[in-house]
């Protein structure tokens, strides 16, 4: 299921430097050339005016005829935060040109500064605009749980990244990739699931589900609820990225990973040996 953003999702017009920021990062994604970091110019707690920038950005997107097919929760991982600097979750739209076919091959040269994760991805079969949400609810709303990996890339240079730069870069979305496996869906088995990277044959990133935010339904629970406070809830059909189990690894040209998640579930991606010029 698709779906276009709401007017809520929408910056108010008039407002310049929300559309020249949200400008000067999709120009950056599209020439594949990464800019200063913009926290400056709304400070770096300001994640209001970043999500503003996100949301504008979004816009921009679907102008050129791409759609929005669920959500991703970043900054989920304690390993991951400490990577960044940055000390609490965020969330970014995900739309139907980011997705990958699993065991696919993706052209680095389309990246910037790409690094690889690997998370749960969760189908919801219901929406989720209950008033005062719980895990019960959460629960409820999964049609499926399934492996993904997330090519996360920052158009900020270097990944100088605060909060809001990386909010305002629509959470520092790349691509993903989803698995076709199903995972467990319940609240002890999607703490206890454990996962390994691969990458090149090496284990590159380890971690389990009660790495993302004491589990992965928390970290839907906690979606679902700043998705109801920005009048955008999640709806029926929408995929969502979870958040990562482990550790960030950086991505070569060339390199190919895999994520096993559980016993069996696996997903999988190449990169192309194309070199940025």
């Amino acid at each position: 299921m698709t779906r276009t953003l709401q007017s809520s999702d929408r910056t108010p017009n008039g407002d310049h430097l929300t559309e020249m920021v949200a400008a000067e990062l999709f120009d950056a994604r599209i020439r594949g050339i990464p800019i200063d970091p913009i926290c400056g110019m709304f400070g770096s707690a300001d994640v209001g005016s970043a999500y503003l920038v996100q949301a504008a950005g979004i816009r921009k997107a679907l102008t050129t005829g791409d759609r929005v097919v669920g959500r991703k929760v970043g900054l989920t991982s304690a390993s991951v935060q400490k990577q960044l600097g940055v000390d609490q979750p965020d969330f970014g739209t995900l739309l139907d040109s980011m997705s990958i076919t699993n065991g696919g091959t993706i052209n680095f040269e389309t990246l910037i500064q790409p690094k690889i994760e690997a998370e749960v991805a969760i189908f919801l079969n219901q929406d989720l605009d209950t008033v005062d949400l719980t895990l019960k609810h959460i629960t409820h709303s999964i049609d499926r749980a399934v492996p993904a990996l997330e090519i996360v890339d920052s158009r900020i240079k270097d990944w100088k990244i605060s909060i809001t730069d990386t909010i305002a870069d629509n959470a520092s979305s790349g691509l993903f990739v989803l698995g076709e496996s199903s995972l467990p869906t319940d609240l002890v088995g999607l703490a206890d699931i454990e996962m390994t990277v691969s990458g090149n044959g090496q284990t590159v990133s380890q971690g389990r589900g009660a790495d993302c935010m004491g589990n992965p339904l928390n970290s839907l629970l906690w979606l679902a609820q700043k998705m109801q406070e920005f009048g955008t809830p999640l709806r029926q059909g929408d995929v969502v990225l979870t958040g990562a189990l482990g550790p960030m690894v950086a991505v070569q040209a060339g390199d190919a990973f895999s994520a096993r998640i559980g016993p069996s579930a696996s997903v999988s991606i190449t990169f192309s040996k194309g070199i940025k010029a």
